[in-house]
């Protein structure tokens, strides 16, 4: 079968009719999914449509991937965050106490204390429930673990 609109370059004939063909089965394709398309908005409710039910599976899946993803970055960033801001003040802390002790002043109040001992204490549970989780080693990477088992 030639191309009669002389578009396409000339081919060996079995070219031209695999391509022929191609062609036609591309447009039964077209054709059938526009009949499956206009069956199921005749047979189903728009809430109950199977293939726009798969296309919104499909999309909450990827949305869902994409969610995960970013609630590993945020507790990473969590984690270092906590990480940087304990360990601030574990130092002005230490410093504060040598400036104390070398200016003769007395040394921290209670409450100064009982804020210290508050903060290791969220910091305690914190690690108290990263902890078994990783195994121990609460540096080993908490996110990946925390998340594996969503989806």
């Amino acid at each position: 079968m030639a191309d009669p609109s002389g578009r396409r370059p000339p081919h060996h004939p079995a070219v031209n009719d695999v391509l022929s063909t191609l062609a036609n089965a591309s447009a039964a394709l077209d054709d059938v999914q526009r009949r499956l398309d206009l069956e199921f908005r005749a047979s189903y409710p728009d809430n109950a449509n199977p293939a726009k039910l798969v296309a919104r599976v499909k999309r909450v899946q990827e949305e869902v991937a994409a969610l995960k993803e970013l609630c590993r970055d945020l507790l990473t960033q969590k984690q270092e965050l906590i990480d940087r801001i304990h360990g601030s003040l574990v130092a002005q802390r230490g410093t504060t106490q040598r400036l104390l002790a070398a200016s003769g002043l007395p040394p921290l109040s209670d409450a100064d204390e009982a804020a210290h001992s508050s903060l290791n204490q969220v910091i305690d549970e914190w690690n108290a429930h990263v902890t078994p989780i990783t195994g121990g080693d609460s540096r080993k990477d908490a996110n990946r673990i925390l998340f594996s088992t969503i989806i």
